[in-house]
């Protein structure tokens, strides 16, 4: 079973997009995945979702820094090509972007991958805060072609009205 997300987010797939099962989210190690329709050379671009319960006084930087060393443990190589914070100051957040070379399916595979570090407070309870993190990986052929698709998601995350039981 997938891990469950720190506060329920509310959010929009792009058309096209689908869900990929529990085990493909287990697998990735995310509580949530969605699958482009489209695979380039036999790699499907996915967005994922993660989060955690950082202090609230950790830098974003931190935990991309964090994302970096996992990716590292996995993959043969990883360079950050941008880092930046957006947002207004009053709710900020880190987008980093990073190019890896990986062994997927035991071929390797140049792979691009665009993280977004978004603080949420809890809409029910304002003391609750969570860091969403929303990465794109796809192959570094088709990042440009599925950028735009990933962005628009991005805009359509908020912090859910109403928690699930």
């Amino acid at each position: 079973m997938p891990a469950q997300l720190p506060t329920a987010v509310d959010f929009q797939l792009p058309e096209g997009w689908s869900p990929a099962s529990p085990e493909t989210c287990d697998s990735f190690g995310v509580s949530f995945a969605a699958l482009h329709p489209h695979p380039d050379d036999g790699f499907t671009a996915n967005i994922t979702l993660d989060g955690e319960v950082p202090a609230r006084d950790t830098p974003l930087t931190d935990l991309a820094d964090t994302s970096l060393e996992l990716l590292a443990q996995t993959a043969e190589s990883v360079h950050v090509v941008d880092r930046r914070e957006v947002g207004p100051a009053d709710a900020p957040a880190l987008v980093q972007r990073v190019v890896l070379e990986a062994a997927v399916e035991h071929e390797r595979r140049d792979l691009a991958q665009t993280q977004v570090y978004l603080p949420l407070v809890d809409t029910d309870d304002p003391h609750k805060y969570a860091v969403i993190k929303l990465a794109l990986t796809s192959t570094t052929e088709q990042h440009h072609e599925v950028l735009e698709d990933f962005q628009a998601f991005v805009r359509t995350v908020r912090p859910s009205a109403q928690e699930e039981n």
